[in-house]
């Protein structure tokens, strides 16, 4: 496999994208020209301002697309039901985020790698998602080219920096505080990183200590987007990986595997407990947290209920389970893909994807605390 030309150096990125990132600071503060604009998209009114998302391959909009990275997807069948077919969403049709920016009124937030001058878009935030991506920088490694979270706050941060010379502190951290923040980070560290043999991670730490190792990390991160000036966030955890076809199709018995589960569970109980604690020490912010692992595992559990047929294997893939190698371009996929939980080794099917989302947006705190998605949208917060 060759290599993709790499994405632009980050400091002309930057320019180019501050100078867009000014116009939509200035249209946060332009109510006329939001009406206008919804009235004449048809979309409904818009909760926040814009939204921000930060994460991996479940929510990458093609930010992969010009690393010399081995994690693509802007190539067919990925994109087959999305209008305007492989963007480098991991997916054949929405992702999580695409359905909470529509339930916010939003338009789809692109990746700041395709942001460019007159893109309407780009007015209503940026996702700044790298597959292959993980909590730890080394994370992912094994497929060249990705984005790290450390770096993806970064990106953010350069473009609040020229924008704040343009218009003054005040002016866009009052913009920012009214924004939602979506993080979803976790996966990787266990597939790409713990979970492989070419990782010595697994022979320095036992399960509860990566956990809290990125626990840790993870805390000082949205620590830091919050010293940025974000205050709403929605931190999605992580889901069944122990149910992945590429996970089943490990399996002796073709069952989920559960010491693959255990370790997630333990990640994802340190992050609820580290959402509670940010929500006392960062007052000014206020962190949700959504539960997809067990929202999935309800799904796999009764998928007759949700309208799923398949929950065993990938809609696009090969070898066992269709998760032994991923979706190839150009591979014919499954025909019915809104009854498949899984698109392919790694990922859901955008049905799934939105059912997710919109669980998130509007659910009870089995799925969704201490608020919902929605709640948080409309929560009047002091930013200083």
């Amino acid at each position: 496999m060759h290599f993709f030309p790499q994405l632009m150096p980050n400091s002309i990125f930057m320019a180019i994208f501050s100078n867009h990132f000014l116009s939509s600071l200035l249209l946060f503060f332009s109510t006329s020209l939001v009406s206008e604009a919804q009235v004449a998209s048809g979309r409904q009114k818009e909760l926040v301002p814009a939204m921000f998302v930060f994460g991996d391959s479940l929510i990458d909009s093609g930010n992969n697309n010009r690393l010399a990275s081995f994690a693509k997807a802007n190539y067919y069948p990925y994109g087959i039901d999305f209008a305007g077919g492989p963007s480098g969403r991991f997916s054949n049709g929405y992702t999580i985020v695409d359905e909470i920016a529509d339930l916010l009124g939003l338009p789809l937030v692109p990746p700041c790698s395709e942001t460019s001058s007159g893109d309407a878009a780009a007015l209503h935030g940026v996702n700044y998602a790298s597959a292959a991506a993980g909590i730890l920088d080394i994370t992912g490694q094994n497929f060249a080219g990705r984005i790290p979270f450390d770096q993806q706050i970064k990106n953010f941060e350069s473009t609040l920096d020229q924008n704040t010379g343009n218009l003054g502190a005040d002016v866009v951290y009052d913009a920012i505080a009214r924004c939602i923040f979506f993080v979803g980070m976790g996966s990787n560290d266990y597939l790409n990183n713990y979970l492989m043999p070419d990782y010595d991670t697994r022979n320095q730490y036992d399960g509860e200590q990566f956990a809290d190792l990125l626990a840790h990390q993870y805390a000082r991160q949205l620590t830091s987007m919050y010293n940025l000036g974000a205050r709403k966030f929605v931190i999605n955890g992580v889901g069944s990986i122990g149910c992945i076809p590429s996970i089943l199709a490990e399996s002796p018995s073709g069952h989920c595997s559960p010491d693959v589960d255990k370790l997630v569970m333990l990640f994802d109980s340190k992050v609820k407990a580290m959402v509670d604690t940010l929500n006392v020490n960062l007052r000014h912010a206020k962190f949700i947290y959504v539960d997809i692992y067990h929202m999935i595992l309800d799904i796999l559990a009764n998928p007759k209920q949700y309208g799923f047929s398949v929950i065993d294997r990938g809609c696009c893939g090969l070898g066992r389970n269709s998760g032994q190698i991923t979706c190839l371009p150009f591979q014919t996929p499954c025909a019915n893909r809104d009854q498949y939980v899984f698109w392919d080794a790694f990922h859901p099917t955008a049905a799934v994807n939105i059912m997710l989302a919109k669980k998130a947006f509007t659910g009870g705190a089995d799925v969704v605390f201490p608020m919902n998605i929605h709640q948080l949208a409309n929560l009047e917060l002091d930013p200083n």
